[in-house]
């Protein structure tokens, strides 16, 4: 089985009146690249994040956002600061005595100045935040695994369908070889007779002519790798696991035998099938980079 870099994956757990609620979403990627958004008091839990999504991500840019609720009453604290109070009284008695003031000040007026009440986040246990983070995290991933699953169905069919469209140029292109060979010398035995006026004609030197020919539209040796990798593309496909930078480098390789088949042949008709060739090539290889 394999997988597609794109895919989705959501979930929300709600315990204890804490509620956590991740998404992933991800596109292709030459690596694993993971972009976490979460709130600062959950900061220390990133290096885990990080190794817990490597159990499910191999390669991909992939987004998640963590957003976390709680719902408790006592998750936050009224601190009274009495030492910063003290603080402001004597110098407000000070500012009195010194300009001849009247000392107006009244409790609730001293309440509002800065830091005399606080309000302090009480400590959660880490261990229980951990385990519902943890819970909700691999309910995400499994989804997003499954969704890339899917997609990574579609691609497969896609790609194995465009593959034995290509072994069909490729046996076009083997049969059509040898024809071409033929079509040659019956060439230039004709042109021969013209210019010898049906004159004994040298077999030897047709042979030759022939053969120097043949060694040099020869295509033997690409078509029979370009086989080779288009089935060992199917048999990757077919087995499935993280298979897209192996499969990139094939589609460089039959890209390569294509340009060669191209570049010898000097038939119309094997040009048309090997600019088919290549079109499906560059279609397989834009598909490949979507594979994990």
């Amino acid at each position: 089985m394999i997988k597609s870099m794109t895919g989705f994956g959501r979930c929300e757990v709600l315990e204890k009146e804490r509620k956590f609620t991740v998404e992933l979403k991800s596109v292709n990627h030459r690596y694993l690249d993971v972009n976490i958004k979460m709130p600062k008091k959950l900061g220390f839990f990133e290096s885990a994040i990080r190794t817990l999504l490597k159990e499910y991500i191999q390669r991909g840019k992939v987004d998640v956002f963590i957003s976390y609720e709680d719902y408790t009453e006592e998750n936050f604290a009224l601190k009274y600061n009495e030492e910063v109070a003290a603080a402001y009284v004597k110098y407000l008695e000070q500012m009195a005595q010194s300009f001849h003031l009247e000392n107006d000040i009244r409790v609730s007026t001293l309440s509002r100045f800065p830091e005399v009440f606080t309000m302090e986040e009480q400590s959660v246990d880490e261990k229980e935040l951990w385990t519902l983070l943890e819970k909700a995290l691999r309910c995400a991933c499994e989804q997003f695994v499954e969704s890339r699953i899917t997609e990574g169905k579609r691609l497969a069919e896609d790609l194995l369908e465009k593959l034995n469209t290509m072994l069909g140029y490729v046996t076009f292109i083997e049969e059509r070889s040898p024809a071409i060979l033929s079509e040659y010398r019956s060439r230039i035995e004709e042109k021969v007779r013209e210019l010898l006026d049906d004159k004994q004609i040298d077999e030897n030197r047709i042979i030759t002519e022939v053969t120097i020919f043949a060694d040099k539209i020869c295509v033997d040796e690409e078509i029979v790798r370009l086989k080779s990798h288009v089935e060992s593309t199917k048999a990757a496909l077919e087995g499935g696991g993280s298979i897209g930078r192996k499969l990139d480098f094939i589609a460089q390789e039959m890209n390569r035998e294509a340009n060669t088949i191209l570049s010898k042949t000097t038939d119309l008709e094997i040009s048309d099938v090997g600019i088919n060739l290549k079109t499906d090539i560059e279609k397989v290889r834009e598909q490949i980079q979507n594979i994990e």
